[in-house]
């Protein structure tokens, strides 16, 4: 469906029962909503409502042009008002990659409307901010942010010779046809440069995020060639409600594609306490 935020309209997949618990599920990069397929299917025959929207920048009707239209709070602020279109009080939080990020902040913004955060990859910001600054195995991990934050020239490299970079960016370890609908949405120029503009409004706020107080699990998997171990070590730090922090070994970044069954067992866990 549709849902329009003021100026901004979003696609958004809705399934499961009409009386379900809800789950909001928020992608990362460079993927969509369709990292969640597969999980969406293990959580609807388990009765909960999910909610899966393609965020800022990738939805055609909700790409900004200024940069700053890609803060953080404005990126809470869309997934807070989706569940508000939806009429849904507070839903089970989960996040991958930049979606973590976007999830570890409605958490800590919007405590009221988080049932339970489910994080994967990405640490709480705190931490990986720490991380990004001492830990000189995730400084080595992060030099490929500064290519993401040049505008423009990122945009030529990952599209050259029909986006050979950015495939090779999912495949492997994706699958073909699990990367497919990433590379068909971000193969067009406007939408990788919406999705790349997450990382040019990056801001020292972005290590300032309080600590989360409500029940959270974090994912991290050992082969993730982005984000290393001192960060996720660290991020137990910046919980003050229950946190259980889960090693998944031997799959990469890709958690949500790559171990679907165990995602959605987790966010059950947690949701049933």
């Amino acid at each position: 469906m549709e849902i329009r935020l003021g100026e901004l309209t979003f696609d958004v997949a809705v399934s499961g029962p009409a009386d379900g618990e809800v789950v909001l599920l928020l992608h990362g990069f460079p993927q969509s909503h369709h990292c969640w397929d597969e999980v969406v299917e293990l959580l609807n025959a388990r009765g909960y409502r999910t909610v899966a929207p393609d965020q800022r920048g990738y939805s055609p009707g909700a790409r900004p042009a200024a940069v700053d239209g890609y803060d953080i709070p404005l990126l809470a602020a869309d997934a807070v008002g989706i569940l508000d279109a939806l009429e849904v009080p507070a839903a089970h939080v989960v996040g991958h990659d930049w979606g973590a990020i976007v999830a570890w902040n409605v958490a800590v913004r919007h405590p009221d409307r988080t049932r339970t955060l489910t994080a994967l990859s990405v640490p709480h910001p705190a931490a990986f901010a720490w991380a990004r600054e001492h830990d000189a195995d995730q400084q080595a991990r992060s030099t490929y942010i500064d290519l993401f934050r040049t505008e423009g020239k990122a945009e030529d490299v990952l599209l050259a010779d029909g986006a050979q970079r950015l495939r090779e960016t999912m495949v492997p370890p994706l699958t073909p046809e699990q990367a497919a609908p990433h590379l068909a949405l971000l193969g067009q120029r406007a939408a990788l440069t919406g999705a790349l503009n997450w990382y040019r409004a990056i801001g020292p706020e972005l290590g300032e995020l309080g600590p989360v107080t409500v029940p959270t699990t974090y994912l991290w998997s050992t082969e993730d060639r982005a984000l290393g171990r001192a960060g996720a070590q660290r991020c137990g730090q910046h919980v003050t409600g229950s946190y259980r922090f889960v090693e998944v070994e031997g799959i990469t970044h890709w958690i949500p594609e790559q171990a679907p069954k165990l995602v959605a067992e987790e966010i059950v866990r947690l949701a049933t306490g």
